[in-house]
């Protein structure tokens, strides 16, 4: 059995996958790229990241290059996380003091943070084919976590390889920020747009907006 293979099988049930996860050769690529250039980076598949039992997961889309692949937690050491880790906190949904540092203390209260693709892209931008393979993880992140019922997806590809996970229609739950969607199973969904700083500096997003999607989810997540 070839080493692909061996991750092919080994990953169905994993909710994370190993530090040199074979699956795309182009990620392969750009990460043993980003390991001569940056060798005291984390550089790898970034894992799930908060509550043992959350009862809200954020779906993101994939780490970023200078953040999380490079801390080794999502969203921390980029922009994307000052807003999203301050809205949380507004909320009750993590507690202590966000310094953009692994070793920060902050924790996530009822919450968990998944990327639909767990290593970094180049220019941030995930093929369709390594957003189809790197969906199983997010389908065992799901499936190891029935206690999760309210999902908050951070723009389009977050929420379309969210609903491709759960076997939805992506036609009869169109993404829009601050949409809210009933699946078919009860579960609920709220959608944003993604908290990254082009978003924010553009005024696509602004942090109210921001809080006012978050909100909804946060009193969903505790219904």
């Amino acid at each position: 059995m070839s080493r692909v293979d061996s991750a092919l099988e080994t990953s169905v049930t994993a909710p994370n996958p190993p530090h040199d996860c074979p699956l795309c050769p182009r990620l392969v690529e750009f990460r043993l790229m980003a390991r001569q250039q940056f060798p005291d980076w984390h550089n790898g598949p970034v894992d799930n990241w908060g509550d043992a039992a959350p009862r809200l997961m954020i779906v993101g889309l994939a780490p970023g290059l200078r953040g999380a692949n490079r801390t080794g937690r999502p969203f921390t050491g980029d922009y994307a996380g000052d807003l999203l880790y301050a809205t949380l906190k507004k909320f009750g949904l993590a507690v202590g003091e966000y310094r953009a540092d692994p070793a920060d203390g902050l924790a996530l209260v009822d919450t968990m943070i998944v990327n639909s693709v767990r290593c970094v892209p180049p220019q941030n931008k995930p093929t369709g084919g390594e957003i189809a393979t790197c969906r199983r993880f997010l389908d065992a992140t799901i499936r190891t976590n029935p206690q999760a019922r309210t999902f908050f997806a951070l723009g389009r590809i977050a929420h379309e390889s969210l609903l491709s996970t759960l076997g939805e229609r992506r036609a009869a739950f169109p993404f829009a920020h601050g949409a809210e969607h009933v699946l078919s199973d009860g579960r609920r969904l709220v959608d944003s747009y993604h908290c990254s700083r082009y978003n924010t500096n553009t005024g696509r997003l602004t942090p109210e907006m921001f809080e006012a999607a978050m909100g909804r989810a946060a009193q969903w997540a505790r219904h």
